[in-house]
């Protein structure tokens, strides 16, 4: 059965933005860790994924996921309101905009996905959302070696939840958490 796997990059102080929104810290071993074991088993687990529309527009051509995003398969973004022109998709990954709430994103991305799982990509309030729901399977947590003193927390003023340590990797200098939310 497909799980909703949460997945977030976080400095060692927990925080997923620096003070001026920018994340580009959490990912200054990007070349390293899109070539790296650990990512491809994470592509490989993936048949969906949800993201936040702040997340979803971090790029600067949204034209590009269908070219040039590391997980091509179908994406679920949770919004107020879509952009006017819906993103170019291709054959593996298609846009979908959903403006019902976390709830309708994770079970449209569930029944895309099959028998994989949905991976949540980032947007610490839409995260927040999943795991307040009680939609939310496992954590996945990378922190990267790095304070950031202020910014946006992942867990700021969230819910309370008991977790089940599934495994701890190293990738180069990230350090990867895995836990599954006990019920």
């Amino acid at each position: 059965m497909a799980k909703l796997i949460a997945g977030a990059t976080v400095s060692l102080d927990g925080f997923v933005e620096d003070a001026d929104g920018s994340s580009a810290a959490l990912y200054a071993d990007f070349d390293e860790l899109t070539a790296s074991g650990y990512m491809q088993a994470v592509q490989d687990e993936t048949g969906a994924v949800i993201m936040g529309r702040r997340t979803f527009d971090m790029a600067e051509d949204p034209d590009d996921y269908a070219d040039n995003y590391e997980f091509q398969v179908p994406m679920f973004v949770v919004t107020h309101e879509p952009p006017p022109v819906t993103p170019r998709s291709n054959g593996r990954l298609s846009v979908t905009f959903v403006t019902d709430g976390v709830e309708s994103a994770a079970q449209q991305a569930l029944e895309a996905a099959g028998d994989r799982n949905v991976t949540f990509i980032g947007g610490a309030d839409v995260f927040g959302q999943l795991l307040a729901a009680g939609l939310v399977d496992e954590l996945s947590v990378d922190v990267m070696p790095v304070l950031l003193g202020d910014g946006v927390r992942l867990f700021a003023g969230g819910p309370t939840a008991t977790l089940e340590k599934v495994s701890v990797e190293q990738i180069g200098v990230r350090t990867a958490l895995r836990y599954r939310v006990v019920r």
